[in-house]
């Protein structure tokens, strides 16, 4: 199988166990996963907003997993710069797994909906393209949170952290996007260490297999901070894989 192949494996099926939910949506229709108990807590759709979103890549090199994006409470929290990644944050940082983070998204109470928003064939937001699509958020969700993997990292990501919705039908907001180190994996920019797809997707030849998975000799223990970009010291190259912050935008509107 080549890194192709294996790249609409494991990004196409948002890795490691969320193919149906992937499957389902599309750039400009995908359709919100609502957490059950929030509607009904509420009394039924009838205040339901939506708000259509487009996240754009502005890196060079650097692909984006499809963004895992939600609408929440305050309670809800993804990720604090500072602070020790959560395992959600780790998977996704690390292996473009968003499996863990979805679930436990999926059934907090105080999450409204959850999307996420492949871009098309292949799936990632690829350098200079972008991903726009709607969410829906019920009474009490005035937050929106999200996180994507830069791919060719070892444990970089990018996202938004409980970030305000707007409020009346038209207003919107557009965010700057920056680049995290999740603080979880040490910075070896070797494509051995990294998931498979990068090289094929990078245009960078490579004979190493990648891997998905993490691995515990190069774990780090450390908080998430800004990412201090590509150095080149392995197989990542700063002219086709570098980065600096931004590295993307999210703009958010309110439609309905």
């Amino acid at each position: 199988m080549d890194a192709r192949h294996r790249f609409m494996l494991l990004v196409g099926a948002c890795s490691l166990g969320v193919l149906a939910a992937c499957g389902a949506e599309t750039p400009t229709s995908a359709g919100p996963t609502a957490e059950a108990g929030f509607g009904a807590r509420n009394g039924g759709s009838s205040a339901v907003r939506t708000y259509q979103v487009t996240i754009d890549n502005l890196t060079g090199g650097q692909p984006l997993t499809p963004p895992l994006v939600a609408t929440h409470q305050r309670a809800a929290d993804l990720f604090d710069v500072g602070s020790s990644a959560s395992t959600g944050i780790r998977e996704i940082a690390e292996n473009g797994n968003l499996a863990p983070l979805k679930t436990i998204l999926e059934g907090s109470d105080h999450v409204s909906s959850v999307v996420v928003a492949v871009a098309g064939t292949p799936p990632p937001v690829m350098p200079g393209a972008g991903v726009t699509f709607t969410i829906q958020a019920e009474p009490g969700a005035r937050f929106l949170s999200f996180a994507s993997m830069l791919i060719c990292t070892n444990d970089g990501f990018t996202g938004l952290d409980s970030v305000r919705l707007p409020s009346q039908v038209g207003d919107s907001f557009n965010r700057d996007l920056n680049a995290y180190d999740a603080g979880t994996e040490m910075n070896t920019e070797d494509f051995a260490d990294m998931v498979p797809p990068c090289p094929a997707l990078t245009g960078v030849p490579s004979t190493d297999p990648g891997s998905g998975t993490s691995d515990p000799t190069i774990a780090e223990n450390d908080v998430i901070r800004m990412h201090s970009g590509v150095v080149g010291i392995a197989d990542l190259q700063p002219g086709v894989h570098g980065f600096s912050s931004p590295v993307g935008q999210i703009t958010v509107t309110r439609v309905n």
